[in-house]
């Protein structure tokens, strides 16, 4: 007599058949010592709506002929998230993240807003996911569905591809040290800043703006340097290079 899903929600609501012979007339299915609702019944099966319940519970069916032997059904509590490895990530998605909590060993789907990733299960603490493309650039919400439910309690950022319009000052020594002040969009996740391939210690100032310190040249020499901007969502570069240039000799 197989029971179809074996497992559900700790809250109850979930619908389970029962398939086996001599079932017609079923007066009562149990789980555990709790009575479920009968909301279908054939001579080969029953139809219910478990009630709440925990752990692992007998289930069986009364007809007037008698009680049948028990089959197991599992309770599984509500998916829980205590973090997620980041909360942003580019608008075409195809990064993997990493979802850890409790209770997420069933997890079927990682919900983005409106968009489903299917998850990998890591173990009943940790599942990871791809995740997929959104529909804008902007702030949705994470949630986890398991055979416990539903969880939702995280957002995710997603971040479209930087640009960098400007910078100012337009030179500086090939000591270095000059402070510059890099303009464009969507700089708010700017991971890294170069000069000519040399990383540069930065500020984000907001979304639009970003304070950079050019660092020293590589040879020491005078020359063009390509200012790129690496964030979350990609890189960027400004269409004319910072020039080093050379101090005055006498």
């Amino acid at each position: 007599m197989p029971i179809s899903p074996s497992q559900g929600s700790s809250a109850g609501g979930q619908t389970v058949t029962i398939t086996g012979t001599n079932l017609g007339g079923a007066t009562a299915v149990h789980f555990g010592s709790k009575l479920a609702a009968i909301t279908a019944n054939t001579p080969t099966s029953v139809t219910v709506t478990t009630p709440s319940g925990s752990g692992m519970v007998p289930v069986t069916v009364t007809t007037a002929g008698g009680t049948s032997n028990p089959l197991n059904f599992f309770y599984v509590g509500a998916p829980f998230k205590s973090s997620l490895s980041t909360g942003a990530g580019p608008l075409a998605g195809g990064n993997t993240i990493t979802i850890n909590g409790t209770s997420l060993s069933t997890a079927t789907a990682v919900h983005f807003g409106a968009n489903t990733a299917t998850p990998t299960i890591v173990s009943d603490s940790q599942i990871t996911a791809v995740v997929p493309a959104g529909a804008a650039a902007g702030t949705v919400g994470v949630s986890v569905t398991t055979a416990g439910g539903t969880n939702n309690g995280f957002s995710y950022t997603y971040v479209d591809v930087p640009t960098v319009i400007g910078f100012t000052p337009a030179s500086g020594p090939p000591s270095g040290g000059t402070a510059v002040t890099i303009t464009g969009t969507n700089l708010s996740t700017t991971q890294s800043v170069t000069f000519g391939g040399n990383p540069a210690p930065f500020t984000v100032i907001n979304d639009t703006s970003l304070s950079a310190v050019s660092p020293p040249t590589a040879d020491g020499s005078p020359g063009p340097a390509d200012i790129t901007v690496t964030t979350l969502a990609g890189s960027a570069t400004a269409a004319t290079p910072f020039q080093y240039v050379a101090g005055p000799g006498i």
